[in-house]
């Protein structure tokens, strides 16, 4: 695997924002590139997001993450709907573009708010969309039943990979299988065992990191699929 590369992508007129390029192992690439968007409350460079994205790329995935504007101008609170699939749209189109990713298969996906946020571009246009990844999909908030996040799901045409902690406080395991059910997607569910929301588990249960190798594995094997 390469070393991250640092790309400006522009969005619109609301300005620029950075991304990250995690180049495929050359050995074993997959000839997919992932796109991850950031949760709400933290940067494309947080651990999880670099710990995915070189996971990702070290399992033969090109991975590019990138930041919301509203992180990227170092905002607090994100920014409204509109505005942050504005933003994922410019990234895909800016991905596309890339000469060493031309003729790659497209995963859109990301954490939390970022996989919700691409399900949110894909309900509206999934044609060059090969399948959306989820780690950790906020099906809605915190002890809010009555704000499901799952409308737009049905409207989406490529498969789904739904990455879900079985105590999840924005969606049980539970709730992801009956809202799977519910629209009959075109979806799989891969669920952590005692994970939360970042899929962090008791250490009774097993070593941290070798969930998230696992994790990896199963995103990569997925995406290798499609």
């Amino acid at each position: 695997m390469g070393e991250a590369g640092k790309l400006t992508i522009q969005i619109n007129d609301a300005g620029s924002v950075t991304a990250m390029l995690y180049p495929a192992a050359k050995n074993n690439r997959a000839a997919v590139t992932i796109i991850l968007g950031h949760g709400a409350g933290a940067d494309q460079m947080s651990g999880f997001m670099r710990m995915a994205a070189e996971g990702l790329a070290a399992r033969g995935l090109d991975a590019l993450t990138f930041n919301f504007l509203y992180k990227e101008q170092k905002r607090g609170a994100p920014d409204p709907k509109a505005k942050l699939e504005s933003c994922y749209r410019a990234v895909i189109e800016a991905t596309r573009q890339q000469k060493k990713l031309k003729d790659n298969r497209l995963v859109i996906g990301g954490k939390s708010m970022g996989g919700r946020i691409a399900s949110q571009v894909a309900a509206q246009d999934s044609d060059r969309i090969a399948g959306l990844v989820f780690l950790g999909y906020p099906l809605h908030p915190p002890g809010r039943l009555d704000k499901m996040r799952d409308e737009h799901l049905p409207q989406i045409k490529a498969p789904m990979l739904f990455v879900q902690g079985s105590r999840d406080a924005f969606g049980t395991e539970d709730e992801i299988k009956s809202i799977i059910k519910k629209h009959r997607l075109k979806a799989d569910l891969y669920v952590v065992t005692s994970g939360d929301h970042s899929f962090k588990v008791p250490k009774s249960v097993k070593p941290q990191q070798q969930v998230y190798e696992e994790v990896m594995d199963e995103v990569a094997r997925w995406c290798r699929e499609l």
